[in-house]
C-alpha cells in the first residue's frame, strides 16, 4: 500500500494507493491543499478513483467537489449525506475497490448523522467518530450522543484491538493510534454507560470551530467559499500597485478614471484624489449611466481590495476589458500616509 498522512492544522487527509494498479483514493481533503493532493498522486505515480468525505466537515472546507470536477471521479459520502455534488453514497457495509486495496464503510452516526468509518486490512479510517484521546463533539447539527455511544461501543471498539486508527482531526501532532490503545488511555471511553456518556458530551462547552457556518453551507450545499470567489475573480484580473498609482497621480497621468466601489459614506470621508464613487451593489444597476465607454481604462478600489477584486472581475465580465484593481485598499493608502481628499459637505 502506498500512503501519505497529509495535515492541514489538526485536519488530517489520506491518500491510499495500490501499487499494483496505481490506483488511489483521497479520503478528507481540503480544499486549500488541493494541489497538493494532485502532486503527490502525480509524484507517486497513481491516478485518483474516487474522493471520499468521511462526514459533513464543519471546520474545515473538503476539496470533494472541486477534485471531482477536475479529475470526472465520484466524490463519495454516506447515503445519509446531504452533498448534493456525492454522486456515489454508501450504506453500512458497502465496499470501494481501488485496485487490490478494500475500503468497507462503517456507518459510525454521531458525530454527524453521515458519519462513516473506513476500514482496510490493518487500518480503520475514523472521521471524527473517534480520535486519538477523544472523539467527535455531538453539539453541531446533527450530532448526537446516544448514537455517537452506540458507534463507539458497540460497533467500532468491538473490532480487533491491534486494527490502527487514523482520525479525520488531531491537534498535538499525533498521526495514528489503535483500537486497544484508545480503550485503555483514552478519557472519554472511560463513561462506558450511555448515560454517563451523554451526560459528558452535553457538559463539554466547547467553542464553535472557525468557520463553521461557511464550512457547513459549502460543505452540504455544494457552494463556494469566499475564498473561492475572490481567488477567482484575482485571476481574471490585473493590479495596479499603490505605489504605481501614487507616482502616476503625482506625475498628472490621468488617463484612466479611479472607481471608488465603497459605499457613499466612507468614499466622503476620505477617497483618492480625483476618484468617483460608483458602490459594489450598485455597480450593474449604474454602469451604463455613469460608465458610458467601455473602452476605458478602471482602476477598482475599496477599503481592504477585496470588494474592488470582486468589482473589477464584473466589470470585465459586462465588456470593460481594461478593468484593473488596486492591489491594497484605502486601509493601506491611508497607513502610507498617501494622498486623500473629503468630499465637500453641502450646507444647509
Amino acid at each position: 500500500m502506498i500512503f501519505h498522512q497529509i495535515a492541514t492544522g489538526g485536519c488530517q487527509s489520506y491518500l491510499v494507493g495500490c501499487p499494483e494498479t496505481c490506483s488511489a483514493v483521497l479520503i478528507d481533503p481540503a480544499l486549500q491543499q488541493l494541489d497538493r493532493y494532485l502532486g503527490l498522486a502525480a509524484r507517486e505515480g497513481l491516478q485518483l478513483h474516487y474522493v471520499v468525505d468521511t462526514h459533513t466537515h464543519a471546520d474545515h472546507f473538503s476539496a470533494a467537489r472541486a477534485l471531482k470536477e477536475r479529475l470526472g471521479i465520484p466524490a463519495v459520502m454516506h447515503r445519509k449525506s446531504r452533498a448534493p455534488y456525492a454522486d456515489m453514497r454508501l450504506d453500512d457495509g458497502d465496499m470501494l475497490i481501488v485496485g487490490n486495496i478494500r475500503l468497507q464503510a462503517i456507518h459510525t452516526p454521531g458525530h454527524t448523522d453521515d458519519s462513516m468509518s473506513l476500514m482496510t486490512d490493518d487500518r480503520l479510517f475514523t472521521g471524527d467518530t473517534l480520535l486519538i484521546g477523544g472523539t467527535g463533539r455531538t453539539d453541531l447539527p446533527t450530532g448526537d450522543p446516544e448514537a455517537l455511544h452506540d458507534s463507539l461501543f458497540n460497533i467500532l471498539l468491538r473490532l480487533d484491538p491491534a486494527l490502527k486508527i487514523f482520525p479525520a482531526h488531531d491537534y498535538q501532532g499525533r498521526s495514528w493510534s489503535t483500537i486497544g490503545r484508545e480503550l485503555a488511555d483514552n478519557p472519554r471511553l472511560r463513561h462506558r454507560d450511555k448515560d454517563a456518556f451523554v451526560a459528558m458530551m452535553q457538559q463539554l462547552n466547547l467553542t464553535a470551530p472557525d468557520h463553521m457556518t461557511e464550512a457547513l453551507r459549502t460543505n452540504m450545499s455544494g457552494g463556494k467559499t469566499v475564498a473561492q470567489l475572490l481567488a477567482e475573480a484575482a485571476g481574471k484580473v490585473p493590479f495596479m500597485s499603490l505605489d504605481e498609482l501614487r507616482n502616476r497621480l503625482a506625475g498628472g497621468n490621468g488617463d484612466f478614471i479611479i472607481l471608488d466601489v465603497r459605499e457613499r459614506a466612507a468614499f466622503d470621508a476620505a477617497h483618492i484624489p480625483g476618484a468617483q464613487n460608483l458602490p459594489r451593489g450598485q455597480l450593474e444597476l449604474r454602469v451604463n449611466q455613469d460608465l458610458p465607454d467601455p473602452t476605458l481604462r478602471i482602476l477598482t478600489v475599496c477599503e481592504l481590495g477585496k470588494v474592488s477584486t470582486l468589482a473589477a472581475a464584473t466589470l470585465r465580465e459586462l465588456g470593460f476589458s481594461r478593468a484593473t484593481a488596486l492591489d491594497g485598499g484605502m486601509k493601506a493608502w491611508r497607513e502610507r500616509d498617501y494622498p486623500v481628499e473629503a468630499s465637500e459637505t453641502p450646507t444647509a
